[in-house]
């Protein structure tokens, strides 16, 4: 069962909002709970051994590390300036040794199950080792990744106490088990969710109603776009060497049409299924699409995770004592504009190739890393020559045309990098790109963009939905709240755009023979 699962939206969701309601406001969280074990379990079967583990050890690490701390606030009291510098010392020795197990204990779940065959295979090939090592193939948890980090986001945020513990062992479980994040996200702080998601409160008509409105919301992006373009995309990947230039173009620019609008989409349904009980997680997208360079891009895109590396990768990182000497040594040489570049570079180096490894245990993730991480360098050293340049020839940075541009050149970078992000191998990519250079034939392209799976009718459905989301994507960025609108709306305009909408995912939803749906791609990661 995933989030797309007709069960999913019309079955399981409704029964336990029917349970949820009809139980006494301290019970349920408790059915929240059971029914994120219950729906985890359905999906991963006896590996929910290793979230449940995971859960009890990030609730035994913060307990004590709250222990410690009210035992160093109280130590300190009375102490003079020089002992509680001492004491601070102690305590905060005790609580990193907690929190380095606690670490290693929930990433060797993550480098089992993701990442032990990759780096087998790394090591054969750094180290020119004949014959084949030993390649352990299992299932992963799903959505290991996803509350691996979180779990982590909570102990260290507990470490460095700026929040406090819970002792409410339910409340830890249900945070890192909730079942419309457990899947895909997003990766939300203990401090997004704490108020809601142990509240209990009934579900109320508006929560319900907007709530489902986003469901739908989803459902309308993943059925009609990503759906129909898979089959496309698919073939396309797989058999580049066939097609026109033109072709494996297309096939590139409609995987990174697929991959918005199925991650996206899961986003619409998650947040739309929390919204229902009155929990409130933060948004993972905002116009991605909109964005005037690829640093913009990734904080417009999967936000929740770049927030993660950005407060638990980048800024330690910065701060660390190597990367301290680092800089005030080329500041010293060079002035503070070259030790700033430095300090950022080496930062967003790790956060780049940590990004790229998250993503996935294979060298076309890491060079995706590596490809973001060129993109934004190198941005953030021609800056400064970009704004003299435009000073110089009088160009408004402010001109529609301009920001045109720049979202244009930032949209054709987003595509390549996509491109390294499926493909089968680099090798791959770098063949597929050839071929769209050598190969970029108008007439093969005539004969051969039909037979991919798609149709006339399939490519009239795409564009009409593509444009529906264009402009409500417009409308957002000028700050407009198309679900507020709706909802001030008559009750017989409301229920006609509820309809509309469900109507129009029951007859041009990508179903049945010559399609093939998309499985939940970030479940994997």
């Amino acid at each position: 069962m995933n989030y797309f699962n007709i069960i999913y939206g019309f079955l399981f969701l409704p029964i336990v909002i029917i349970l949820y309601n009809i139980m006494p406001k301290k019970i349920r969280p408790i059915i929240l709970l059971i029914a994120s074990y219950v729906f985890y379990f359905l999906i991963s079967k006896k590996l929910i051994i290793f979230i449940i583990l995971s859960s009890l050890s990030i609730y035994l690490a913060t307990i004590l590390m709250q222990k410690m701390t009210k035992e160093k606030n109280e130590s300190m009291q009375n102490a003079s300036k020089e002992e509680r510098k001492i004491i601070k010392e102690k305590y905060k020795r005790k609580k990193k040794i907690i929190l380095i197990i606690t670490i290693i204990f929930n990433f060797a779940f993550l480098f089992y199950f993701k990442y032990l065959n990759f780096f087998k295979h790394l090591l054969q090939d750094l180290f020119k080792i004949t014959g084949n090592l030993k390649i352990v193939k299992h299932l992963a948890p799903i959505g290991i990744s996803f509350y691996t980090l979180q779990a982590i986001s909570y102990v260290i945020d507990v470490y460095n106490e700026k929040i406090e513990a819970t002792p409410n062992i339910g409340k830890v479980f249900l945070y890192l088990s909730f079942f419309p994040t457990i899947m895909e996200g997003p990766i939300t702080r203990f401090s997004d969710v704490n108020d809601t998601i142990y509240e209990g409160n009934k579900v109320t008509y508006h929560n319900f109603c907007f709530g489902y409105q986003r469901i739908l919301w989803g459902f309308f992006k993943k059925y009609i776009i990503a759906d129909r373009l898979n089959i496309f995309v698919k073939l396309t990947f797989n058999n580049y060497f066939n097609y026109s230039g033109l072709t494996v173009a297309l096939g590139i620019i409609f995987y990174t049409i697929l991959l918005y609008m199925e991650f996206s989409g899961t986003m619409d349904v998650v947040i739309g299924s929390s919204e229902i009980f009155g929990i409130n997680i933060p948004e993972n997208f905002r116009q991605p699409f909109f964005s005037k360079n690829i640093s913009e891009f990734w904080s417009r895109w999967h936000i929740t995770l770049g927030l993660w590396f950005k407060n638990y990768i980048f800024y330690p990182v910065s701060l660390s004592k190597p990367v301290k000497k680092i800089t005030t040594f080329v500041k010293e040489k060079l002035g503070s504009r070259i030790s700033s570049l430095v300090m950022g570079g080496i930062s967003l180096f790790v956060v780049w190739f940590l990004n790229g490894l998250w993503h996935g245990a294979g060298y076309t993730f890491l060079f995706f890393g590596m490809y973001h991480f060129f993109l934004i360098i190198t941005g953030n050293i021609l800056e400064p020559l970009i704004i003299k340049i435009c000073d110089k020839l009088k160009i408004n940075r402010q001109n529609p045309f301009y920001k045109g541009f720049q979202i244009f050149k930032t949209t054709i970078l987003i595509f390549l990098g996509e491109l390294f992000f499926r493909a089968n191998s680099i090798k791959d990519a770098f063949l597929m790109l050839k071929r769209i250079i050598t190969h970029f034939n108008l007439n093969t392209f005539r004969g051969e963009i039909f037979t991919l799976g798609l149709d006339i009718k399939d490519f009239l459905v795409i564009l009409i939905a593509l444009l529906i989301v264009l402009i409500i994507s417009i409308l957002k960025e000028k700050g407009i709240n198309i679900r507020k609108e709706i909802s001030t709306q008559n009750i017989v305009i409301r229920f006609a755009l509820y309809y509309a909408l469900i109507i129009g995912i029951i007859v041009f939803g990508a179903y049945g023979p010559g399609y093939a749906p998309v499985d939940p791609i970030y479940a994997d990661f």
